[in-house]
Formats: structure tokens, sequence, C-alpha cells
């Protein structure tokens, strides 16, 4: 870098500053950040025409965790998306799902792989899962004026935990309170039927195939009841993204496995029925 380049920027690009991407932005471009986009007020009339994502569930089994969405965006009583993508890969060995306003959870999500990634650079090693669980909290807590205005975002966290050997999962609410979670959880708008089916579905003892079968029956479920939770498309080809992390890192399920599952389960429902 030149001495013309140096001079183009700020100061703050060349003081000594901590780990934290999200802390940077705050110092060098404030309004960057999703929490203060141009002292955003949002209309009440307009509220309905804003797509929000709905039900996301996750769950431990003795290898790990397992996280999954539903595609479905709603926007009043209005499908505005039939395939969102709600559940995304954090880092190497967690990830995140969201509900709540889609625009604001899918920038906060690109910032909190940023930030995890920027802390890795910059210390040399990744931060534990329980530190990352508290870095997308501090990000919930700055978006606390949107919330209130309606544009609130409550995700999930889960991820292999190295030093525990464990797969652990930590819940939100929009004030940026961190919970963690045991054995299963979810939210969205399709959470209550959706934990109704894991309580009654999941076990200690699960293999990594049944725990998938377990995550993509209670979205099933969760659709049945919540007309914001979309089912599995068989005509559209659209499924439930699910994410599985164990020691080998995050991998997303290919959409041919997730659907011979969701087939599975709508054949023995039909089966049950006639």
């Amino acid at each position: 870098m030149t001495h013309g380049d140096q001079a183009a920027l700020p100061s703050s690009y060349f003081s000594l500053g901590g780990s934290s991407f999200v802390d940077f932005l705050a110092t060098a471009r404030p309004d960057l950040l999703p929490s203060t986009k141009g002292g955003l007020v949002v209309p009440s009339d307009v509220m309905s025409e804003i797509p929000h994502g709905t039900t996301i569930v996750t769950l431990t089994f003795p290898g790990g965790v397992i996280m999954a969405g539903d595609r479905r965006a709603t926007m009043g009583n209005v499908i505005a998306n039939r395939d969102m993508e709600k559940v995304f890969p954090a880092d190497d060995y967690s990830a995140v799902g969201i509900a709540g306003t889609a625009g604001v959870a899918i920038e906060m999500v690109r910032l909190f792989q940023v930030e995890l990634e920027h802390y890795e650079k910059i210390e040399g090693a990744p931060l534990s899962l329980p530190g990352k669980a508290n870095r997308l909290s501090t990000m919930l807590r700055g978006n606390l004026g949107m919330a209130l205005q309606g544009l609130a975002v409550v995700p999930l966290f889960a991820g292999f935990d190295l030093e525990s050997g464990l797969g652990r999962m930590f819940s939100y609410d929009v004030t940026g309170g961190c919970y963690e979670e045991h054995k299963y959880h979810s939210t969205g708008s399709g959470s209550v039927y959706a934990k109704g089916s894991l309580k009654k579905l999941w076990k200690p003892d699960l293999d990594e195939a049944a725990a998938v079968r377990v995550i993509v029956e209670s979205l099933y479920d969760a659709a049945d009841d919540d007309s914001a939770t979309g089912g599995p498309d068989l005509t559209r080809g659209i499924y439930p993204v699910v994410g599985v992390i164990t020691t080998a890192g995050y991998r997303r399920l290919p959409d041919d496995e997730v659907a011979a599952v969701a087939q599975a389960i709508i054949t023995e429902r039909t089966e049950g029925q006639s």
C-alpha cells in the first residue's frame, strides 16, 4: 500500500483494535451495521409486505447436532418465497438458522460469518462455541431498535464443540438473550408444533440417519398445522435445508437425500390413513 492509499483511508483502518469485525465497523463505518441503516423507520402499514422466515428446528444426537429449516417465506397471508434458505454454515463447525424478518436476518448472518472469520485470522485460532454464541447475542442486542419496530430476528445457533466433543445449541430472544438448549429446540411460527413432534420422536441414542428422519418429520408436522411453514413440495422438488455438524465439520445434506426421507414420511403417513 502506498502513502497515497493510506492518506485516502480513515485513521481507524490503521489503528490497533480488537478481534471483532463488528466493533471495527461500529468505529469505521457504522452505517454498514444492520441496526444503523440511516435511522430507518418502518411505517406500520408496510410491515405485512416484508418477507418473514418461519420454522427452524435443531436437535442433538451422540455424534453431533443437526439443524433444519423449511423453505417458505411469508408476507402477511401471501407466500413470498417458496425456496428460501434459512440454515447457513457460520463457520466450519457451526450453523445458524434464521426466523423473523428475512432481509435483516440474512444480512446479520453474513456479518456473523465475517465476524467469525475475522476473529480467527486476527487471533490465529477460532472462537470457542460459547464464544461464537455470545458474539451472535451481541449482534442481536444491537438490532433491538429495529426489533422494536417489528423487524425482529430470532435465530438458532448450533455447532460441534471441539473441546467437549458434543453437539450444542443455543436459542435467543429479540433483546439478545442467549440460552443453551438441550436435546432439541425450535423457533419460528411453527415451533410449537415442531417441538411437540420432537418431544415424541427424539431419543438419546439416535444415529445420524434416524436423527435426520426425526428432524424432517418435525418440520412436516409443523407444516401440517402452521400455514407459514412450508412442507416438502414434491411437485417443485423443494425440500427442507438440513445441515449436519459433527467432528468432521458442517455439511449440508444433498436434496436427493432429504427428498428420500420426506417421501418415506409421506408414504408412511398416506398408508396409515388408508
